[in-house]
């Protein structure tokens, strides 16, 4: 009977923990897992990248170890038998986590703030690994709604225009549909955001550079 074809790997993959995110920043084996998106054998992956086989594999042993790459299937070839290594996720993400507990913000937030958005984006990431994690040891779905648009303002009076009119909409709904008093309710954390895109053109780059708002 054909063995079963192992289910391709997920799009993105989040690492919590300091250990398994120190092998992704390590020089020699974070560069690998591009190599191995599919199937691959050390001997193989040690030809394509002129290295010697037992380094390679002592690295590739550690990626393992550490659940970023997995054996997929075996092959004989001669005497031996190789083992086919493939990434556990087309990409990784480092969680906040890994480095240390995020504190929360001690000065009055500037909704302005580049770090104010960078301190969102940390905790967002932190808080859907975790509940993703245990959604999924339970066997569940994790209920999530991402939007994500591009828009282009003329100028930075449309730009101004559109957030205090997003942020009076964002604040009318939020008054509409919050239910401090519902005993089987469940609180959701809406978070939004814009910055420029890093396709910039040069004027978007000197009214970036220009303008406060």
């Amino acid at each position: 009977m054909a063995a079963r074809a192992r289910p391709a790997p997920p799009p993105l993959a989040t690492v919590r923990d300091a250990d398994r995110a120190a092998h992704l920043v390590n020089p020699r084996r974070g560069p690998l897992l591009a190599h191995l998106t599919e199937p691959t054998s050390a001997a193989a992956l040690a030809r394509k990248l002129g290295l010697p086989r037992q380094r390679l594999t002592y690295h590739l042993g550690e990626l393992e170890r550490a659940g970023l790459i997995e054996c997929v299937s075996r092959r004989r070839k001669g005497n031996c038998v190789e083992r086919l290594m493939r990434v556990t996720a087309r990409a990784f993400v480092i969680s906040p986590e890994a480095s240390g507990a995020i504190s929360a913000a001690t000065a009055a937030p500037d909704r302005l703030s580049a770090a104010v958005q960078l301190q969102a984006a940390a905790r967002t990431i932190q808080e859907v690994a975790a509940l993703e994690a245990r959604a999924t040891r339970e066997g569940k779905r994790l209920a999530t709604l991402t939007l994500d648009t591009v828009i282009r303002f003329a100028n930075p009076a449309d730009r101004r225009a559109f957030t205090e009119e997003i942020t009076d909409t964002i604040a009318r709904l939020a008054a509409r549909y919050h239910n401090t008093h519902a005993r089987r309710g469940r609180s959701f954390r809406l978070v939004v955001c814009a910055h420029p895109t890093a396709s910039t053109t040069p004027s978007d780059v000197r009214e970036t550079g220009a303008s406060s708002d």
